[in-house]
């Protein structure tokens, strides 16, 4: 079964893409490549039962098992040692990257608080996209009974776009709702 956003991407955005951006072959216009979603855990290093609750939700929200990072560097200042668990990430891509965008958009984005929009100046030059969330609760899949606290999370679109601008409209096509500044 195909993801109706990549049936949307592939039926309207590449056309209006082609259009704005004068692209001469359907190859030119960039695609939506992964989606990395990045949790991190600050008190992981103290206490084991942080690092097992942030895996548990992120595997619940995205669907797919995530890896825990580990701290490459001993810091004095932080208690943090080398190799101790200090976040957990996922990388989606194909049909899975699809359904978790389409769930964000659709489902996730509007039970925030005092919504106006997702900021449009998180781009890295590079045509990619990151956004910051500060509470997981916002997606629907997670149990509120069950949330010891709550927990933050980092969300990076990677397109194939050369220029912020190429990404800004296909991400915007695409229907992630950004604010009226721009």
């Amino acid at each position: 079964m195909i993801p109706r956003l990549l049936e949307k991407y592939r039926k309207t955005v590449i056309q209006d893409m082609m259009k704005k951006f004068g692209y001469t072959n359907v190859s030119q216009v960039p695609k939506l490549e992964k989606v990395v979603v990045n949790m991190g855990i600050g008190e992981g290093s103290r206490d084991e039962s942080f690092v097992d609750n942030a895996l548990k939700e992120l595997m619940v929200i995205v669907g797919q098992r995530p890896c825990v990072t580990r701290a490459k560097k001993s810091i004095a200042g932080f208690k943090l040692r080398e190799g101790m668990p200090v976040g957990c990430r996922v990388t989606l891509r194909g049909a899975r990257m699809y359904e978790f965008v389409d769930r964000f958009v659709h489902v996730a984005v509007p039970r925030i608080r005092d919504f106006r929009g997702i900021p449009n100046n998180s781009f890295d030059g590079y045509g990619n996209y990151t956004l910051g969330l500060d509470d997981q609760t916002v997606f629907p899949e997670i149990n509120l009974d069950k949330v010891q606290r709550t927990q933050g999370m980092d969300i990076t679109f990677v397109t194939t776009s050369k220029t912020d601008e190429e990404a800004y409209e296909m991400l915007k096509l695409l229907g992630l709702p950004f604010a009226k500044i721009r």
